[in-house]
């Protein structure tokens, strides 16, 4: 499903907000920066977020800080880049391409492990989505039940070497994930990646019963949709970093109590992504953004950076020593906005 998005967005700049009052501003130049505290009522701040793959729901909050131009009555005038497959966000925010960027805590800590200068601020998806997904009609209830299938994964990420390393994988023939369901709709002993509100709610509009293996029961739990900047960025211009953090959860906020409008505005910037599945979809999303009372603070804690650094050290993807989770992540802006 994820290959057929790429026809669509690749190069879109997404400027969903028309205030009143609003002065359209060129997008910012590689390098170049300007401070937030500069600007006056009639300027807004040029501002870039990069998103870590085509326009979904696991974005909706800053589509919603956005529709609702909450960004622009912070004085931002933010462009929201798509992404794509092997996008790479981490270099664009590290070289300070871009401002702002999304991607998932692991791949965090694996760009700090290589000098990447990245900061996570805020974590929308407290739980990881990402799912092995198997047909209900194979019996399959559990990762100690997956054998005999041919299983479509990547070999990048971080969780498919700790599913190598935990799981047996009985007579499990991996293939390279293409992104596409098509084989995996034809044949029931197919498996295959995917995030939990994506692929199944995909699948099902096909009329094919699905189960979601959730990685996270296995241990390997990252933040995921992480929102990041550069450690450069926080130094030179710690209002800008604020306001966009204050901004971004109060849309979150808004987006996890009324999803409908924003994947509306989701869908005009990912034609291939449909509302019905979005909307479908919601309901594996929402749990995953909320903490134990039910409340959405976007919040990390040093517990589970830790764990995640000491299970890429464990998998050799990081070198001990390399990743230091202190460095991963900073509250500063988190303590403010909440």
């Amino acid at each position: 499903m994820r290959s057929l998005r790429l026809l669509f967005g690749l190069a879109l700049l997404v400027s969903l907000c028309s205030c009143s009052g609003e002065v359209p501003q060129p997008a910012r130049e590689a390098g170049s920066s300007e401070s937030a505290a500069d600007h006056n009522e009639f300027t807004l701040i040029p501002v870039t977020l990069a998103l870590n793959w085509l326009p979904e729901a696991e974005h909706g909050g800053f589509y919603a800080a956005l529709s609702k131009c909450y960004y622009s009555d912070a004085g931002l005038d933010v462009e929201i880049l798509p992404g794509g497959p092997d996008s790479p966000v981490i270099q664009r925010v590290a070289t300070g391409r871009v401002t702002f960027g999304i991607s998932n805590a692991d791949r965090i800590v694996l760009g700090r492990a290589q000098q990447a200068p990245v900061v996570g601020l805020m974590a929308p998806l407290q739980h990881s989505p990402r799912c092995i997904v198997v047909h209900e009609a194979s019996g399959i209830e559990s990762f100690d039940q997956l054998k005999n299938v041919t299983l479509a994964m990547s070999d990048a990420p971080a969780f498919s070497h700790y599913l190598r390393k935990k799981l047996p994988l009985e007579d499990v023939k991996i293939v390279r994930s293409t992104g596409s369901l098509g084989q995996f709709l034809e044949d029931p002993r197919f498996a295959q990646q995917g995030y939990v509100f994506s692929e199944p709610i995909v699948a099902a509009e096909q009329g094919v019963k699905t189960r979601a293996l959730m990685v996270s029961e296995l241990g390997f739990d990252p933040y995921s949709s992480v929102l990041m900047t550069s450690e450069s960025l926080i130094e030179e211009d710690p209002e800008l970093v604020r306001k966009f953090v204050e901004a971004s959860i109060a849309g979150w906020k808004d987006y996890l109590a009324d999803p409908q409008p924003i994947h509306e505005q989701i869908q005009q910037a990912n034609p291939e992504m449909p509302v019905a599945v979005m909307n479908a979809g919601f309901e594996s999303l929402k749990p995953l953004c909320l903490n134990g009372s039910g409340e959405f603070t976007g919040t990390m804690t040093a517990e589970r950076w830790q764990t995640l650094v000491r299970q890429l050290e464990e998998l050799e993807l990081v070198e001990s020593g390399q990743g230091k989770p202190d460095d991963c992540y900073t509250l500063e802006f988190l303590k403010a906005a909440n």
